[in-house]
């Protein structure tokens, strides 16, 4: 009875902590549609999707003695599908805000390469096992524009990102998962070179760095812009990072072919 009233209890605190996770975005999403329906200038809204692929993505869970995994060996590396909207406004040449929902889901059915212990059970080798690795983020970005001359537009900010993660295994009826709902504060880095007033070359990065772990998000990409108002864009993104702690490890590393829309008002 005790391990059921926890194993509730943790679940509770989980979706209620996910619900004000959401409530948050939610408030900061619309105060910043409220914010540039009134002054209906400045808004830039961007839709970017394409494939991905994964070149690693290894967890152990507990982190302190828990089996360490592939979960590529279940999942597999790729390619699938993602997409990611984004909404930035612009307060003057100098100031603007950006709200990112970048969703991403795989799964797949493959057999764990051993024996692993996940949480409280016991996974076995050679068996066919389905697993699954979420990793959803929701980004809000200050970023201040400090030098634009010329050709080369170059900025600083920093972002608070809520990252809602899980990994899940199931093998017959046994299965266990484990959700990761955080709060993280990431440095931002922003840098674009025009060659002509079409067509632009742009770096933008969001990063941070710890003795428990580090996450990087950063896309290279070309820009075309139309004049009324429309641009596209394509390039490659990663993401890189990880957590290595008591309770938890995983590291992976992320590849996107990437191909945006967006329209500018």
């Amino acid at each position: 009875m005790k391990d059921r009233f926890t194993s509730t209890h943790q679940a509770s605190c989980q979706n209620k902590a996910r619900t004000q996770a959401f409530s948050v975005i939610t408030s900061l999403g619309a105060a910043l549609l409220i914010t540039s329906s009134a002054l209906a200038c400045n808004l830039d809204f961007q839709l970017e999707g394409g494939g991905v692929w994964f070149s690693k993505n290894e967890a152990r869970i507990p982190g302190d003695d828990g089996t360490r995994f592939d979960l590529l060996d279940l999942t597999g590396k790729g390619p699938d599908a993602f997409v990611r909207v984004s909404a930035t406004y612009d307060f003057n040449s100098r100031h603007a805000l950006r709200l990112t929902l970048a969703p991403l889901k795989v799964d797949g059915t493959g057999r764990l390469a051993e024996d692993v212990a996940f949480r409280d059970e016991v996974f076995l080798g050679d068996v066919p096992t389905k697993g699954s690795y979420k990793f959803n983020t929701y980004r809000l970005t200050y970023r201040w524009t400090f030098y634009d001359h010329e050709r080369w537009r170059l900025g600083l900010g920093a972002a608070g990102l809520i990252r809602d993660a899980d990994i899940t295994l199931e093998q017959g009826e046994k299965r266990e998962s484990k959700e990761d709902l955080g709060l993280v504060p990431l440095l931002h880095v922003y840098g674009a070179y025009r060659f002509n007033d079409q067509i632009s070359i742009i770096l933008d990065m969001e990063g941070a760095w710890s003795p428990m772990g580090r996450a990087i998000d950063a896309v290279i990409k070309a820009q075309y812009e139309f004049d009324s108002g429309w641009y596209v864009s394509g390039g490659y993104r990663t993401i890189e990072g990880g957590a290595d702690n008591d309770d938890v490890y995983t590291f992976a590393w992320i590849h996107f072919a990437q191909a945006a829309v967006g329209y500018r008002f």
